[in-house]
């Protein structure tokens, strides 16, 4: 079940298969252009009381809509590495580490899509749930992600090795921050569970720890946000590596004076041209090009607002 209005917007754009959207009726009208948008995809709407949504979604913030859906299909190593080659960029893996707040869990699946993850992996026990909590805090983020659930989470952490990635692990009492660190290239940054951190038999298979730099009273952070942080530090690293996802905007020229307002200067013989203030941001050559195929994927088109 995905319950509230953003993860099921964003179930819809991801065309997740639907069974049902569950609304309640004091709220429908500010749902209705949800409820209209599922209607043309031909779901069935049932109206269902407030309590009984919350009985059913396991928690009260579900802005007074749900939709059930089919059995979320989840992706092996390989869909990840493959994503990561079809849009020409170095694999970038997060892996979680036994965490046990659902609210943690979606927070990282969000950051780890704005990131530019390409998949998420993730242990089948000692770890929270991917319930309609986790959904709802992953603001719909969940539905464009590869899942990656292991068995043995160590052992994908060597599977990862032997595809020439490096394994990072988020760790307070690391000598390094993670600015210090190299984390370009292909690369999985593992964030521990609240209480513990990483697990011994995961930490054995980091290649570096790193950790982020404090100097409040706090000692130290929510495990959400601190993996937040490591994941876009990680992504500025890269940004030289990775292709630009979306064309960047065309120049504007200014408009030509008219013939007559054009005042008549001097040309200064010394003077010098001076380059435009961005002009040193810029590769030779100009911004850097994407690769064939590098493209994301097209998503569905969101329901029109009203």
């Amino acid at each position: 079940m995905v319950a509230g209005r953003r993860p099921v917007e964003e179930a819809f754009v991801a065309r997740r298969p639907a069974r049902r959207l569950l609304v309640v009726p004091q709220r429908r009208a500010a749902l209705e252009r949800l409820v209209l948008h599922a209607t043309n995809l031909r779901i069935p709407i049932v109206e269902v009381e407030g309590g009984s949504l919350t009985a059913l979604a396991g928690f009260d913030g579900h802005q007074g809509i749900a939709l059930v859906v089919e059995p979320r299909i989840f992706a092996s190593i390989n869909d990840v590495l493959a994503r990561a080659a079809e849009r020409g960029e170095p694999p970038f893996i997060l892996v979680l580490d036994s965490l046990e707040d659902p609210h943690n869990v979606g927070t990282l699946l969000r950051s780890a899509e704005a990131a530019g993850v390409h998949g998420v992996l993730f242990p089948t026990h000692r770890q929270a749930p991917l319930s309609p909590s986790a959904v709802k805090a992953s603001a719909g983020a969940i539905e464009h992600l590869l899942l990656c659930p292991v068995d043995d989470l160590a052992g994908a952490l060597s599977d990862l090795h032997a595809h020439g990635l490096r394994v990072a692990g988020a760790d307070g009492e690391a000598p390094l921050t993670a600015r210090q660190s190299d984390l370009r290239g292909p690369l999985a940054i593992v964030v521990g569970s609240e209480g513990q951190g990483l697990g011994p038999t995961v930490r054995r298979r980091c290649d570096l720890f790193m950790r982020i730099p404090m100097r409040g009273a706090v000692g130290s952070l929510n495990a959400a946000v601190a993996g937040s942080i490591l994941l876009f530090e990680a992504l500025a690293q890269r940004g030289d590596e990775a292709p630009v996802s979306t064309p960047a905007p065309a120049a504007i020229e200014p408009a030509p004076a008219a013939a007559d307002d054009v005042p008549e200067v001097e040309p200064d013989p010394g003077s010098v041209a001076k380059p435009a203030p961005d002009d040193d941001l810029l590769p030779e050559g100009g911004p850097p090009v994407p690769p064939a195929g590098a493209a994301r994927k097209p998503r569905a088109a969101r329901p029109p607002r009203a």
